[in-house]
């Protein structure tokens, strides 16, 4: 039986009480939670920060429920620039065998991907900017691929790719990156792409990495991601849509 847009919000709200405890691990300090820090607020989560570009030090797995991984200018594989990356790896790979919640985003998703048997390499094109997410044939039958639409525009800020972890559901692909998005059973989910972005936060971005931008056939200027900040408003909609299907099949699985 479909589930309501009132059953749906009871589900997650049942899943996050006062002591829900949510922990974010951030890479550089203009790319923080964005839109996911009121929607989590907003639900009574307790958050805490690994902030590994001031050499703070992973937590321990059991201190936490969820864990969120955000973006960053750096690669995965930089674990000789960045030594702390294998440490974050290693976290992962403990929190998803622990059953822990895990979201990554960008940077996050490809360590997600790193830690759960994947690949990270140089994406085809950089891809910067608003563009277009299609679903793959067959992604809608998963429970955390029904949370997005066939076709939808995005934000983008990146340069390099994963793989499909082993055992994992590819959800997403753009024209410019074939591996946009993965499932690992109902409480792992790896975007690629941001849909936590608000206009504030993407402002920030430009500002922070803006030697990152460099040029393409799928990178825009400054000014055309700026534009219409009607795009940030729809993107909070999907955002909503994701954490709370991710939340709400969490929960249904505990």
């Amino acid at each position: 039986m479909r589930r309501t847009k009132a059953g749906l919000a009871s589900e997650v709200f049942s899943f996050f009480p006062d002591c829900m405890r949510v922990h974010v691990c951030l890479h550089a300090p203009f790319e923080g939670l964005a839109g996911i820090g009121p929607w989590l607020k907003g639900r009574g989560a307790r958050i805490c920060f690994t902030r590994f570009f001031d050499g703070d030090l992973a937590p321990a797995v059991d201190s936490f429920d969820w864990l969120i991984l955000m973006g960053g200018p750096m690669s995965v594989n930089d674990e000789a620039q960045f030594p702390w990356l294998i440490e974050e790896r290693r976290l992962v790979s403990s929190a998803v065998k622990a059953g822990k919640t895990v979201l990554g985003i960008c940077l996050g998703a490809q360590m997600m991907a790193k830690a759960l048997g994947g690949a990270v390499s140089k994406n085809r094109e950089r891809e910067i900017g608003w563009f277009n997410v299609s679903r793959v044939d067959g992604a809608e039958n998963h429970p955390l691929g029904t949370c997005f639409p066939a076709s939808g525009e995005v934000f983008h800020w990146h340069g390099e790719t994963f793989t499909i972890p082993p055992g994992a559901t590819h959800l997403l692909r753009s024209e410019a990156c074939e591996n946009q998005a993965f499932a690992l059973g109902r409480n792992v989910l790896g975007l690629q792409f941001h849909c936590e972005m608000t206009t504030e936060a993407i402002n920030e971005m430009l500002e922070g990495d803006a030697d990152g931008i460099g040029t393409g056939r799928f990178v825009q200027t400054p000014e055309e991601m700026r534009d219409r900040p009607e795009r940030a408003a729809r993107l909070s909609l999907l955002l909503d849509a994701v954490l709370s299907a991710l939340a709400a099949e969490t929960a249904r699985g505990v």
